[in-house]
This record gives C-alpha cells, structure tokens and sequence, in this order.
C-alpha cells in the first residue's frame, strides 16, 4: 500500500478511507527535522484513527521558516514520515499561499478529527474549520521539548 499520496490524487484516497468507514485524523505540518514532540503527537493523533499528514511544500517551508529551510525537501520528510507505524498517509501539498486553499483542503478531506498542538498560533481558525464541517479538535499538550527552528539553530543550520 502507498502511503505517500499526491495531493492531486487526494479524492481517491478519501473515498477509499470513506468506503471502508474508517474515521480520519487530520495533522498538518513541516516535520522538518523530526523530534520526539513529533513523535508524541502523531502517537496521540493514531488514538483516533487513520493519521493523514498534510505535509508542508519546500516553497511553503522556506516562506514561513527562511531561505536555509528546509533542511530536508518535502519527498525526504515524507519518506521519513512514511515510515512511521503512527501515519497512515502523508498527503504532498503544493505550495499553498491562502488561507482558503488550506479551507478547501479540510472540505475535500472532511476528516473526523483534526489534531492539533496546544499553543497552534492558528487554533482559531482550525477550530471554525473543524465547526464547519463537524470535525472535533484533538487537542495534544506541548511538551517541553526543542522545536526544529530551535534544534536548526543549534546546530548552526538556520
């Protein structure tokens, strides 16, 4: 089974899940350098059912993070991803520039959860998403744990 999906082949993978009446957890991010508060938020996520990794573009990554990011391009952090026995699919986004695409995204999907980290500087909007199409907020504790923009740092990579 392919775990790693184009974004253009998104409908056929929904409607596969959807047949099969599986519920869905939607998680959104870059994973560039992955860390254990990765790894304990996709472990709190699978608690809920098939994992979907909508997995950030290099463009996107180098807009929101800086020229030298990402440290990994978007093919080697889904590989990465991939092979977790957490994500069940990791879902390649183009490179998104509004917030409406990011809406349609969540529409197409029509998840059964989002899963979210405590502190998201976007809850607000993740949550009248979710309000919107009858998700529920999976909400999962930070933990005090160096970010990748701080381990980049670290190791002199940003």
């Amino acid at each position: 089974m392919k775990k790693i999906i184009n974004y253009i082949n998104l409908p056929n993978l929904v409607k596969q899940i959807k047949i099969q009446k599986s519920k869905i957890v939607l998680v959104g991010g870059c994973f560039d350098i992955l860390h254990l508060g990765h790894v304990r938020f996709l472990n709190e996520a699978k608690k809920y059912g098939l994992v979907l990794v909508a997995l950030e573009s290099d463009a996107t990554l180098t807009r929101l993070k800086g020229l030298k990011r990402p440290i990994h391009t978007q093919i080697e952090r889904a590989e990465v991803l991939s092979n977790l026995k957490t994500v069940d699919y990791v879902i390649m986004l183009p490179e998104f520039t509004k917030d409406e695409e990011y809406v349609n995204l969540t529409n197409n999907i029509s998840p059964d959860f989002i899963a979210v980290t405590s502190g998201d500087p976007i809850l607000i909007k993740k949550q009248t998403q979710a309000n919107q199409i009858g998700a529920q907020i999976i909400m999962v504790p930070k933990i005090s744990t160096p970010s990748t923009s701080q381990l980049a740092k670290l190791l002199h990579l940003d």
